[in-house]
């Protein structure tokens, strides 16, 4: 009987084995989104890189900006040459025998002194002219994106979005784009902006 009993328990012992793997249930992956009646629903959109060509006050601040870096990096420039100047200078006058080893030693200090300055100078400067053109290009954007609020307010769009390099959007249809509308409505408004930002 012992045999009987092994021959029925190991067989059920392997089917229950085999057939117990448990399945996790799949769960409902669907999104719980109402559904909105698509009728009527307005999308346009802008092309961010002509923002930075046709509008006028960002033209304007980017000329700014610009102006400003190329002085900065004009005073760098003017510094480093100063400094090579008074290198090859004292070099100079230390091949030919004009300087003494304390005058030597002079040199190399104010030498250094000049090279720290120019590297502070970098730095506090640099910083200083990133730091406001961040907040200009800030400035300029919540500029844009309230005025793109009443733009579509105006003309009935629900959705404007941004096009560009980089962007979320792979691809849409050219009969969206207000592109050139939306630059003329901004430029009509930028004496507001430029007093806004003031």
């Amino acid at each position: 009987m012992n045999k009987f009993l092994a021959l029925l328990i190991i067989p059920a012992a392997f089917l229950v084995a085999c057939g117990s793997k448990e399945t996790k249930p799949t769960k409902d992956s669907t999104p719980k989104v109402a559904q909105r009646d698509m009728k009527g629903l307005v999308i346009a959109y802008y092309s961010n890189d002509s923002i930075k060509e046709k509008f006028d006050y960002y033209k304007k601040e980017d000329a700014l900006v610009t102006k400003k870096q190329k002085a900065f990096q004009a005073e760098v420039q003017r510094r480093t040459n100063e400094y090579q100047r008074y290198l090859e200078r004292k070099d100079q006058e230390a091949r030919n025998g004009l300087l003494s080893q304390n005058e030597i030693a002079q040199a190399q200090q104010k030498a250094q002194q000049m090279e720290s300055v120019i590297m502070q100078y970098q730095q506090t400067e640099g910083a200083r002219l990133e730091e406001e053109t961040l907040k200009r290009l800030e400035g300029i954007n919540k500029k844009i994106e309230a005025l793109g609020k009443k733009y579509c307010e105006k003309h009935k769009i629900d959705i404007l979005l941004i096009h560009g390099d980089g962007g979320q959007l792979n691809y849409i249809n050219p009969s969206m784009d207000v592109t050139s509308e939306f630059i003329n409505f901004l430029n009509e408004n930028q004496a507001q902006i430029e007093k806004e930002l003031k």
